[in-house]
C-alpha cells in the first residue's frame, strides 16, 4: 500500500502526523497549566486575591483549530473546558501548538513581538491578556525550581 503512495503524499502524511502530535502536546501542556493555576487559586489565599471578583472569559485556540482550551473565571474561582466557548471577553489564537508552548515557555512573553511575527493574534480587551500574563508569572515563581 505505501509503495503506491507518493513520496510527496507520504511527506504531507507524516507532517500531518507530527502536527496532530504536537497540537495535542500543546492542549495537555496548556490544560495543566491551566489546572494547576486552578489549583494555586483554590490552595494559596494570596494568589487567589487575583481572582477576588474578577469575571473573564478566555478562549486559547490555535488557527487550526486542533488546540481548544478556555478558562472561565467567575467570583473566585475557576473553571478549566477544551471546548470553544460563546463571547469571549478575549480570544488568544496562536499559529500552532508549537508557537503556543514556546509562548507560554518564554522567560519573557513578548505579546507585541508576537503579534508583529503573526504567531499570536488577539480578539477583545488586551487588558485580560495582560491579568493572565501577570498571574502565569506569579505561578511560576511560586513553584519550585526543578
Amino acid at each position: 500500500m505505501l509503495e503506491m503512495i507518493t513520496r510527496q503524499a507520504q511527506e504531507k502524511l507524516w507532517a500531518d502526523f507530527g502536527n496532530c502530535l504536537e497540537s495535542e502536546a500543546a492542549e495537555e501542556f496548556l490544560e495543566t497549566l491551566l489546572n494547576l493555576m486552578r489549583i494555586m487559586f483554590a490552595l494559596n489565599h494570596d494568589y487567589r486575591r487575583n481572582i477576588k471578583g474578577f469575571r473573564g472569559r478566555y478562549q486559547f485556540i490555535s488557527r487550526d483549530r486542533r488546540v481548544t482550551m478556555a478558562a472561565l473565571f467567575d467570583n473566585g474561582r475557576m473553571t478549566v473546558r477544551e471546548t470553544v466557548i460563546p463571547d469571549p471577553d478575549i480570544t488568544i489564537t496562536f499559529r500552532d501548538g508549537r508557537t503556543l508552548i514556546h509562548f507560554i515557555l518564554s522567560p519573557r512573553q513578548d505579546i507585541i513581538g508576537a503579534m508583529l511575527r503573526q504567531d499570536v493574534q488577539t480578539e477583545g480587551n488586551l487588558n485580560y491578556l495582560y491579568k493572565f500574563g501577570y498571574m502565569a508569572k506569579q505561578l511560576q515563581m511560586m513553584m519550585p525550581r526543578l
